[in-house]
């Protein structure tokens, strides 16, 4: 049995011990890994900080940077949503759709752990606290596989976490981290039918397609986001610029990240001009179709490629729609089922948006970047499904966690 079998299969056990671990010493255990992290917040700085400078030597992008990177203050919003989660309701043990049958049986559905979740996931070692704590309050244990450009960061992290959990009588192997990155590593994780419930990747579309077409244990899909904004007719300019910009370029390396533009034909010259200019003055590289070229100065004509791009960087496709409905028809074509905003002010396009758009999260007048757990109100969330089974969008707690039946008799028989 090599070394992955053994961590795998540390976790399976772990996780029927975690079954019988009340609502209570759970909230504990979560509160304590806040505290934790905070008390450690230097030494997590430090560990970072070898990882960044490794990725700078690499020639790692700015946007993938970014991701990479801890500072105190993101430290205290990564503890802020383990004790956002430690205060949300436990779904384990609910019972619902409880009736009595003609034979006097009753039958419910009783809310249960999935049992083991893999998270397969790369740069962003903020999933690595966000993954083990909603696992641990949904009662599952997790076996975290992060990249090698996150290593000392992830490591430091998950080993805060397991020293947090023996703290509180709680076995450390709820919480187990693959210390090999290897691509070999990663997919052999993918066919640990055996010992995981669920694999769940998180990253790049190269990571999610290969997790997809190569594991056999079953995947929810977190998915790219190649989100869209259309500015209707009808929109009110000022909140249209003001949405644009934070959409695209208040953390521009994250999948709730606007990327591509749809602007109705009839909307002012003067609308392109303070576009124009606010999107320079956050650096922003612009795409536009011919029509949009022709409105203001773009940094070059976008092409098909442009459109389907999660760009995950400063830059933008721009195109200029008839009509509400080849806007619709555009995002038919080019999303990821992510998350997709109509700026407007006609109530009937409104709706026809939200109900055409076939996204996980579908806005009127907001910004995309509210695709979030924590903004969501779930706490921190462990992906955002773009898939319809058997989660979809943000995905907080009673998402990893199904149901069994429970069936209350007096000695019937069939």
């Amino acid at each position: 049995m090599n070394n992955l079998e053994l961590l795998c299969r540390s976790a399976k056990k772990a996780s029927k011990e975690l079954r019988a671990v009340g609502t209570l010493d759970k909230n504990k255990a979560l509160l304590t890994i806040a505290s934790d992290l905070e008390a450690k917040k230097q030494l997590i700085l430090e560990e970072n900080k070898k990882d960044i400078e490794k990725a700078v030597q690499n020639g790692m992008n700015k946007g993938l940077l970014d991701r990479l990177t801890l500072t105190a203050d993101r430290i205290d919003g990564i503890a802020e949503g383990v004790r956002q989660v430690a205060s949300l309701p436990d779904p384990v043990g609910e019972l619902t759709e409880m009736k009595q049958l003609p034979n006097g049986l009753k039958v419910g559905k009783k809310r249960v752990p999935l049992g083991v979740a893999g998270v397969i996931y790369e740069s962003r070692p903020n999933v690595t606290v966000d993954t083990a704590v909603l696992c641990l309050k949904a009662s599952n244990a997790v076996v975290l596989r992060g990249g090698s450009d996150a290593y000392c960061s992830n490591k430091i992290l998950s080993d805060i976490m397991r020293a947090s959990l023996e703290k509180c009588a709680i076995s450390a192997n709820c919480v187990c981290f693959v210390e090999d990155t290897s691509r070999e590593t990663a997919t052999a994780l993918m066919k640990m039918n055996s010992y995981l419930d669920v694999l769940i990747p998180r990253g790049g579309a190269g990571l999610i397609r290969s997790v997809v077409q190569n594991a056999t244990v079953p995947v929810i899909e977190t998915g790219v986001g190649n989100c869209h904004i259309f500015v209707d007719e009808s929109a009110n300019e000022d909140m249209a610029l003001s949405i644009i910009v934070n959409a695209k370029t208040s953390r521009p390396s994250v999948c709730n990240a606007a990327e591509s533009l749809l602007i109705h034909k009839n909307v002012s010259d003067e609308f392109f001009t303070k576009l124009h200019r606010a999107l320079k003055e956050k650096n922003v590289e612009i795409r536009g179709c011919e029509k949009t070229v022709q409105k203001m100065e773009c940094d070059s004509v976008a092409t098909d490629e442009d459109f389907g791009t999660e760009f995950l960087s400063l830059t933008i496709s721009v195109k200029i729609v008839e009509d509400i409905t080849e806007a619709i028809d555009h995002i038919e074509k080019y999303s990821t089922g992510h998350s997709e905003c109509i700026i407007t002010n006609d109530y009937t396009n409104a709706n026809l948006f939200l109900d055409s758009i076939d996204s996980a999260a579908v806005y009127v007048n907001a910004s995309t970047r509210f695709t979030d757990g924590f903004e969501f109100g779930l706490g921190a969330e462990i992906g955002i499904s773009t898939q319809k089974l058997h989660a979809r969008g943000p995905m907080g707690i009673k998402e990893l966690t199904t149901y069994k039946y429970i069936i209350l008799g007096s000695g019937q028989i069939r």
